[in-house]
């Protein structure tokens, strides 16, 4: 019986799917899905072999590997979950005193510059809730905040709260905002204690949010097995992204074991133009330069200022060779590069360089900056656009 972790996010699609589906037991797969509380919780017991694989933050398998903030365990993704799913939600306080500013200032996504106006108007430092210090919500609101001159050090504090606390913390007025993954933004905007200021979408299109990791040694270990969990994956990924299964999905989602969120909220989720991508434009993909920028994140934001060979540890972590042959077992279309430059793109796509053409969205990212991780070993942030061909 092999355990496997999730918390109660839109993005453990996969991993539901592929248990209530039947996608796992088609790969011969005996499997047990256990809902966590938090992602330290989750990467601990899958440090120590409490669960044999999880939905993991795709930046937090590089902190464990290299034993920033935790347990020191080298793990591996060879596989994405999703694109997009995030959000950061601000208070009604603090969307109020913007709109005193700027009447036009609630209209999506936000200017954090006149979020910046507010806070210095007001003479407070609000508090922001993360889900953890090693997470793509984490980078996505520092990221935002530098956009209009917050100091994210300085202007305002960020603390840690799990993601299906967030709502609570935001009602009880512990936290001024947050950046979690869906539906904890909606439901805020739903509640009336909130309002989504800009989403992952709009952040950055292109970035996966969420992988499935093992540790290495039970990757070496169990070769065949991991395989056969990727292929159930994936199929998942894909089902999970086909229009017609929407009412599904949703309806999986919102069982008491899984999400445990509105079933009317998740059809409207999952039918929006934010919704995350399980499948398409090769969002199972586990991209080597991706993995790069997560690493830029951390030295940018003072997590990482110790020397470490990026290049190799990125081939070590990121398995896209494992993902390739998972997809061409499954007669999918997957990439033949395991690198691309990152926000390239203004418009839809096509990836050229794979086993079929793939479809691809545009990936720009907000503020128009470029990420090339040839540029050096640690890539560089370019702050220019670049439109890419029409697919």
């Amino acid at each position: 019986m092999l355990k496997l972790g999730f918390l109660a996010l839109l993005d453990a699609a996969p991993l539901l799917v592929a248990k209530e589906r039947g996608f796992f037991a088609e790969q011969g797969l005996e499997v047990e899905l256990q809902r966590q509380s938090s992602w330290a919780g989750l990467r601990d017991k899958l440090a120590v072999g409490t669960l044999d694989g999880a939905q993991m933050l795709a930046p937090m398998i590089l902190a464990s590997t290299l034993g920033l903030g935790g347990l020191r365990e080298p793990m591996v993704a060879a596989l994405a979950l999703n694109l997009g799913g995030n959000s950061i939600t601000l208070s009604g306080t603090l969307t109020a005193r913007m709109a005193e500013i700027d009447p036009k200032s609630r209209i999506r996504p936000m200017s954090a510059t006149v979020l910046a106006e507010a806070i210095r108007a007001s003479g407070t430092r609000p508090t922001f809730g993360i889900v953890h210090p090693f997470s793509s919500h984490h980078y996505e609101i520092r990221q935002w905040l530098a956009s209009g001159g917050i100091d994210a050090e300085r202007d305002v504090s960020l603390t840690v709260v799990p993601p299906a606390q967030m709502l609570s913390n935001l009602s009880a007025g512990l936290i001024d905002g947050y950046c979690v993954g869906e539906p904890w933004s909606r439901l805020a905007a739903r509640s009336g204690l909130g309002q989504v200021a800009i989403t992952s979408r709009e952040i950055w299109a292109g970035r996966f949010e969420k992988v499935y990791a093992v540790r290495q040694d039970w990757a070496d270990h169990n070769p065949d097995t991991h395989r056969a969990l990727l292929r159930a994956l994936l199929l998942a990924a894909r089902w999970a992204d086909q229009p017609e299964n929407r009412a599904e999905l949703a309806e999986l989602l919102s069982r008491p074991g899984h999400v445990n969120a509105p079933l009317p909220l998740l059809r409207v989720l999952l039918e929006s133009e934010d919704r995350p991508i399980f499948h398409q434009h090769a969002a199972n993909f586990p991209w080597r330069s991706q993995g790069l920028w997560y690493l830029a994140q951390m030295r940018r934001w003072g997590q990482l200022d110790s020397p470490v060979d990026e290049l190799r540890l990125v081939d070590q972590l990121f398995r896209t060779d494992l993902a390739r042959l998972a997809f061409l077992d499954l007669g999918l279309p997957v990439p033949l590069m395991d690198s691309k430059i990152e926000g390239a793109h203004d418009m839809p796509w096509t990836l050229e360089a794979a086993s079929r053409p793939i479809p691809m969205n545009a990936d720009r990212f907000f503020d128009g900056t470029i990420f090339d991780p040839a540029a050096n070993d640690a890539g560089s942030l370019q702050p220019q656009s670049q439109t890419g061909a029409p697919a």
